[in-house]
């Protein structure tokens, strides 16, 4: 253990469903902010603001690339921040989340419209930006507080459930529900007012949710330190875990999946099987089957390991894509149901993903000797918003190079061998990704189920008890 450093579990207050409940409590919040911009931000600069698609798109790029390293670097200002009476996260959360509560309004505020030109431009690229490095400053000690609730790799994942849990429900929520009170009239126009008032509502309910992951989760694992780790040991200790490493390849693989077969998923309803509604079904499956997976979740990496369920699933995904893609279906009522298969083999990794974490965690502390949860969260963070970068522009160059026509009112009819393509990306992008991170897992992930448990029987050796 280094000498800089000492790390202590509290004996008071036994992990329980309050710390479970309180944990989801917090991607449900995230949601009423992140969801929000994800999902409405584009359409109200586009409908309200009346910025073009080009301008919001170097808003975007500009802001995604800063946000990630954002996150690399409030990593390392958590580690550094003083260990509070609460812990060492929670504080975090409870400062930063009025700035970003405070940003998530003003992206919103319908009388920039007004303003001119360079001014609106001006004051979109501030609120945007700012709002992404202050959620950062809660995410990441959001993210990083599981692994200081509880040093039991059943506490964790329970916790990973029960976020994953959190995120569907805060996800269904702000989909379903912002659209029925943005409109105005039988035209369903816009409104810039309504939206503004939605949002200032899903700003409230994002500090509700905040305020009971504060007060209802406890943080048990906590680390004293004297003096900061140097950055170049940190970098090199980093490299080193190679657990950290290969996670944030599997998780590059998982991401890019999500965000191009959501997007694919629309444009194979629509051109391929011309079915809006089946369509609805099929974007309902991104949060059914994490709820469905969520009682099971906790048995199966118990009983055979959070490294090993995950291969399975994910090669039973692959599977399941791959036999449509080989099979190249023309029935909707197939599709479906190889897709909602396809979708709880992925759901299963999605589920366990924030315990990985948890266990990179324990494993960079077992390998270098000192405990950096921010750093190592910032980092898979990093890498999930690089995915996501990377899946919005290749999504936009596959619909190009597969000779995909677009058009402003959507009425292009697509010749066979474009909407044959489609079905071929749609199908063959989960194959690759769910098998790929499958065989990462499998060949160079080394916390086997075997392996987590030894590094959290050696880390309690290593911390102190103490009681208060």
């Amino acid at each position: 253990m280094d000498k800089t450093q000492k790390t202590i579990t509290l004996n008071t207050k036994p992990f329980n469903i309050k710390d479970k409940v309180g944990y989801m409590f917090g991607d449900i919040g995230n949601n009423f902010s992140f969801n929000v911009v994800n999902s409405f931000l584009m359409i109200f600069y586009t409908n309200v603001l009346g910025l073009t698609g080009a301008q919001i798109g170097i808003l975007f790029l500009i802001a995604r690339f800063v946000d990630a390293f954002a996150d690399i670097t409030v990593g390392r200002l958590v580690d550094n921040s003083k260990l509070h009476k609460s812990g060492r996260f929670k504080p975090w959360m409870s400062r930063m989340q009025y700035p970003l509560l405070i940003f998530l309004v003003l992206l919103f505020v319908p009388i920039v419209q007004t303003w001119a030109l360079p001014v609106r431009l001006l004051w979109v690229f501030i609120t945007y930006l700012g709002w992404g490095i202050f959620y950062s400053t809660v995410n990441i000690p959001y993210g990083s507080m599981a692994s200081a609730i509880s040093s039991d790799p059943n506490d964790k994942t329970s916790l990973s459930t029960f976020r994953a849990l959190g995120s569907a429900l805060g996800s269904a929520i702000t989909s379903y529900i912002i659209p029925l009170f943005i409109y105005i009239g039988a035209t369903q126009k816009i409104s810039g007012t309504r939206f503004f008032w939605v949002v200032a509502a899903c700003a409230v309910l994002g500090w509700v949710c905040y305020e009971l992951t504060i007060h209802l989760t406890t943080e048990r694992v906590r680390t004293e330190k004297s003096e900061k780790v140097p950055l170049g040991r940190l970098v090199k200790g980093l490299f080193e875990n190679k657990a950290l490493v290969v996670l944030v390849l599997v998780d590059i693989m998982v991401v890019i999946n999500q965000n191009l077969s959501g997007t694919m998923i629309s444009y194979l309803f629509n051109d391929y099987f011309k079915n809006k509604s089946a369509m609805a079904v099929a974007l309902i499956f991104n949060f059914a089957t994490v709820i469905l997976l969520a009682p099971f979740g906790h048995y199966l990496t118990k009983k055979f390991g959070r490294k090993e369920t995950s291969i399975v699933a994910l090669l039973f995904g692959a599977l399941m894509y791959g036999t449509l893609l080989v099979v190249h279906t023309q029935s909707v009522a197939f599709y479906l149901v190889m897709l909602f298969f396809g979708s709880l083999g992925a759901g299963m990794f999605n589920l366990m993903v924030w315990a990985f974490i948890t266990d990179v965690i324990d494993n960079h502390e077992v390998l270098t000797g000192v405990r950096e949860d921010g750093i190592v969260y910032g980092v898979n963070s990093f890498a999930r918003k690089v995915a996501q970068a990377i899946a919005g522009g290749f999504g936009g160059f596959m619909l190009t190079f597969i000779g995909y026509q677009s058009s402003t009112g959507g009425g292009v009819i697509q010749n066979d061998a474009v909407i044959h393509r489609i079905y071929n990306l749609a199908t063959g992008i989960p194959t690759f990704c769910l098998a790929f991170a499958a065989l990462l897992l499998l060949f160079f992930y080394p916390l086997s189920k075997k392996r987590v448990t030894e590094n959290a029987t050696n880390l309690a050796k290593l911390h102190e008890n103490n009681i208060q």
